[in-house]
């Protein structure tokens, strides 16, 4: 039986507490800030389960999904947070790409040009990289062109 609340002339479904606790026993979980990568994934099963489910989901599942989806947001913009590298010059995403790649510069004759001095240049932030040189360096590095812009 769906149990009702009136609020403001509308009639809103209310959570079962009963069957709130039987669904979080039932996926043996306690929700809570989110502290590791495992935890982070799990939740993140969780959520793409009761994403399936559509509209077949009962207000405990969706209120469950809305807090876990919480939880996921604040634990990635904590850990995999994008705003350090938001002062980085294209020149230093290049520098960071080729290291973690394991790329020398004469890995990137042909990429960019054929001179060794040009890409030295633009390696070292000596020279701006043209448009042109970020659409082939995003192909080369499958990552957006805008991060050498």
């Amino acid at each position: 039986m769906l149990t009702t609340t009136e609020m403001n002339g509308k009639t809103i479904p209310t959570l079962d507490e009963g069957k709130y606790r039987d669904l979080l026993q039932e996926l043996n979980m306690v929700p809570k800030v989110i502290e590791s990568e495992a935890e982070n994934e799990k939740c993140l099963a969780i959520v793409e389960a009761l994403m399936f489910k559509g509209e077949s989901r009962t207000i405990e599942e969706t209120n469950l999904l809305r807090l876990l989806v919480m939880l996921i947001e604040a634990f990635e913009e904590k850990h995999y947070s994008f705003q350090e590298w938001q002062q980085t010059t294209p020149h230093e995403f290049l520098q960071h790409l080729m290291a973690a790649k394991g790329i020398k510069q004469v890995d990137l004759v042909g990429v960019l040009s054929l001179s060794s001095g040009l890409i030295s240049s633009i390696v070292n932030g000596k020279r701006q990289i043209s448009k042109e040189q970020a659409k082939k360096l995003g192909i080369y590095f499958k990552v957006s062109p805008a991060l050498f812009i």
